[in-house]
């Protein structure tokens, strides 16, 4: 019987690809006078922690300045992000989990102050059981550890699990993690996610094929 659906946060509660992109363009203008366009974002930047992201920015910069200029541009994101629109079919799908008594947690590659900012603009901070920030574990994703840290909080088993996923990273860690993952095409085509090791891949929570698997997975 399922008992567990894992989310990621950014491009999967809510699309804030474009808002993360802005961000960074204007900092990276304001402050380095560089040029940084939305195909850089998807290629090297998408679904990664920001540890990665800094890597890729910065390589000749040390540690400390990294966190820095994430900091600064986490802070320019949450001005950024104060109406967010969530994915649809979101409600519908948790208030099927309650409804069911499953489990549900965002399992995120982002700090924690933004998820806290995020869900509290979507007016989602009550329904989520755990928040599984990957930056607080040893190794974020594409390590499959931030799922299996959710799956252990929410004592719930791989096998009877959905996580949701639309980055590269994020379906590595949780098709790694063992969990039947779908793919949301808010940042990558439906190939790539497919590609990627995506089981299914949809445009939003209503899409008939996701409920399908759930009325199967919930033996509906």
């Amino acid at each position: 019987m399922l008992n567990a659906l894992l989310f990621d946060l950014d491009g999967t509660l809510t699309d804030t690809d474009a808002l993360h992109v802005q961000a960074m363009q204007q900092l990276l203008l304001e402050e380095d006078n560089r040029v940084f366009t939305k195909a850089e974002f998807e290629a090297h930047v998408s679904g990664q922690a920001n540890a990665a992201m800094c890597r890729y920015l910065f390589p000749e910069r040390s540690v400390a300045e990294h966190e820095a200029f994430a900091d600064r541009k986490e802070q320019r994101f949450r001005q950024l992000s104060v109406h967010l629109t969530p994915i649809a079919g979101l409600g519908r799908l948790l208030d099927f989990a309650q409804a069911q008594e499953i489990g549900v947690a965002v399992v995120t590659n982002a700090p924690r102050a933004n998820a806290e900012h995020m869900l509290q603009a979507l007016g989602l901070s009550e329904r989520f059981e755990h928040v599984v920030v990957a930056e607080e574990l040893p190794r974020a994703k594409p390590d499959p550890l931030p799922y299996l840290t959710g799956l252990e909080r929410l004592q719930a088993s791989a096998e009877v699990s959905l996580a949701f996923e639309d980055s590269i990273p994020g379906l590595t860690a949780a098709v790694k993690a063992g969990i039947f993952t779908v793919g949301l095409v808010t940042s990558q085509r439906r190939e790539t996610l497919l590609a990627a090791g995506a089981h299914l891949v949809i445009d939003d929570f209503n899409d008939p094929q996701l409920w399908a698997v759930i009325d199967r997975m919930a033996g509906r």
